[in-house]
């Protein structure tokens, strides 16, 4: 089987990958923030940019919710007529030049600030991946080091090869995600953690986020493939929201118990009930990219007032964004 990095090197995506393999063991051990870029960059390079998801394009809009959003958290985000929207689309990896028109360029991603006047900001990050490869933070970082340890030249089985034996989700993450898409704005995006949503009461529903395009899903096919440019996403999305807003609708899955709530591996039944949040509307380019990626941070473990972490993984989380952002300044 074809590791992700065997797969970058082969097609030149990025000559520096797998030279830092920064003298890590494959083996598991307690992760941090900065251990966790760490590892993101033996995988992928330290390209003085974002540890992961390094290419991306920035949009704005306006955010109007439900009623039915209100009633199941107090959130400001919620109970304001409209919030201003910042969203970037990405492709996977730390690599900043990354084709688009690569398999390996999945998941791509979903980032999401919601602002309003009152209240805390929102961030979300997101994926167009119903689950994740790994059930924590320290494993995720295992797998990382394994994929940087697993270049053409290592003898097999590789480090990847004996990770992802013995880690069936993750060997179905990375060998089942979708094809590229037609447009960012034509996948649907997932969120990775669980949160607690709080009522006005203090009840507590356990939920993850969903994204659904209102342009609905379209995947681009083998044939197609081939005749698409190495930057054709970023194109497409541009003359997308020239041409009119890009919607989607914003949903929470609810749990049922016996769902794993700590556990972003394990996807929750469809059966599960979607709420609609309410609506995304993304109009314009950011006028700046250069100046607004550089200037963007997400923090999707520091949720405000209404909302609360629910996911472990998400403190690891966000330990990592801040020491990529300073890495990048």
């Amino acid at each position: 089987m074809n590791c992700l990095k065997r797969s970058l090197l082969g097609g030149g995506a990025a000559l520096a990958l797998g030279a830092l393999t920064m003298g890590l063991p494959a083996a598991a051990r307690a992760e941090d923030g900065a251990g966790l870029v760490n590892d993101l960059h033996s995988a992928f390079g330290d390209h003085h940019a974002r540890a992961v998801h390094a290419k991306g394009i920035i949009l704005e809009g306006t955010f109007v919710p439900t009623k039915a959003a209100h009633g199941l958290s107090a959130a400001e985000v919620f109970a304001e007529p409209a919030s201003k929207l910042t969203v970037r689309f990405s492709d996977f990896t730390g690599i900043p030049d990354i084709p688009d028109n690569i398999d390996e360029a999945n998941p791509r991603g979903f980032a999401v600030k919601f602002q309003n006047e009152k209240g805390a900001p929102l961030d979300i990050v997101s994926h167009n991946f119903n689950g994740f490869p790994t059930a924590t933070s320290d494993e995720f970082g295992e797998l990382l080091r394994a994929i940087g340890s697993s270049g053409p030249t290592a003898a097999k089985p590789t480090a990847l090869d004996k990770f992802l034996g013995s880690h069936p989700i993750a060997k179905t993450f990375l060998t089942t995600q979708n094809p590229p898409p037609v447009s960012y704005a034509t996948t649907t995006y997932f969120g990775v953690n669980s949160f607690a949503f709080v009522d006005a009461k203090g009840k507590k529903t356990y939920v993850r986020y969903r994204f659904v395009p209102k342009a609905g899903e379209h995947y681009v096919d083998a044939a197609a493939k081939k005749t698409l440019g190495a930057n054709y996403l970023q194109t497409e999305i541009g003359k997308r929201v020239a041409a009119g807003p890009i919607a989607f609708d914003w949903y929470a899955q609810i749990s049922q118990p016996g769902d794993k709530i700590e556990d972003p591996s394990i996807a929750w039944p469809e059966s599960r009930k979607l709420v609609k949040l309410g609506t995304l509307k993304i109009d314009r380019l950011a006028a700046d990219q250069a100046s607004a990626d550089k200037a963007l941070l997400f923090l999707p473990g520091s949720p405000p007032s209404g909302i609360e972490a629910a996911d472990p993984m998400l403190k690891i989380r966000n330990e990592a964004y801040p020491v990529s952002f300073s890495g990048r300044q």
